[in-house]
């Protein structure tokens, strides 16, 4: 079955921000992984590089064996090349979505480029937000756009996000208007952006630890998913207490 080159991208990233340990004392024994082995293989092939479908194809098929990490390793070699390739094939808008471990810069690049599309209206949530979302991230936007910032009900977290919320109001007053509110942390199951109530932006991380230790990736839902989430998540903020 074809793929579009936005589908494989997409579903590239998606595996790149839950890559398991592959080594031998790892995790590549459990169902999960050999999930996403499986997954994997399947994008391999849609690419269709026969030097690395035959090469993934015998590695994956050899874990565990006397030479399990130069095939661990393998895997890793072949995803991530294929990942470029699925990249450069992708739509120039959607490139560089993928963020390795470390590189905190891209991962910042990456957010910044989503929040400086909006003209009216953003709506960021975050079970684990912190004062990083409003010093470091939402000072990129537009002026002129409502930023709307949706945390989880904890007090340690109010404790550290009021004194930003206070500096940005003395900052900026009404051109940059700030609101925040937080909701029970159990109706927060995702790390999203939502641009003028159209687009939905999906984090693989909290902003506070973004690319920090491991792979992550941002990747913009479909028209439908985005509709979708939209919905549950405004009905969240509209139920949503203040921060006070």
């Amino acid at each position: 079955m074809k793929i579009d080159p936005e589908t494989l991208y997409l579903q590239f990233g998606q595996l790149a921000a839950s890559m398991p340990d592959l080594s031998y004392e790892g995790d590549w024994r459990s169902p999960e992984s050999q999930l996403w082995i499986g997954r994997v293989g399947a994008l391999v092939t849609a690419l269709g590089e026969l030097s690395d479908i035959v090469k993934f194809n015998v590695s994956s098929a050899n874990l565990g064996s006397p030479i399990h990490e130069a095939n661990a390793q393998a895997i890793r070699s072949i995803f991530y090349r294929s990942l470029a390739r699925a990249e450069l094939a992708a739509p120039a808008a959607m490139r560089g979505q993928f963020i390795a471990a470390g590189d905190t810069l891209s991962a910042f690049a990456a957010v910044s480029k989503v929040l400086a599309t909006a003209r009216r209206d953003l709506l960021i949530i975050d079970a684990y937000a912190d004062q990083a979302v409003i010093t470091d991230f939402a000072v990129t936007a537009p002026e002129g756009v409502h930023i709307r910032l949706l945390g989880a009900d904890k007090e340690a977290r109010k404790a550290v996000l009021m004194p930003a919320v206070q500096r940005w109001e003395k900052q900026f007053g009404a051109s940059r208007p700030l609101s925040v509110r937080v909701a029970p942390a159990a109706s927060l199951h995702d790390r999203l952006i939502m641009v003028d109530g159209t687009e939905a932006w999906s984090l693989g991380q909290s902003f506070n630890g973004m690319a920090q230790r491991s792979h992550t990736s941002i990747l913009k839902a479909d028209a439908d998913l985005a509709k979708q989430k939209i919905a549950a998540y405004t009905a969240i903020w509209d139920g949503a207490t203040p921060l006070t």
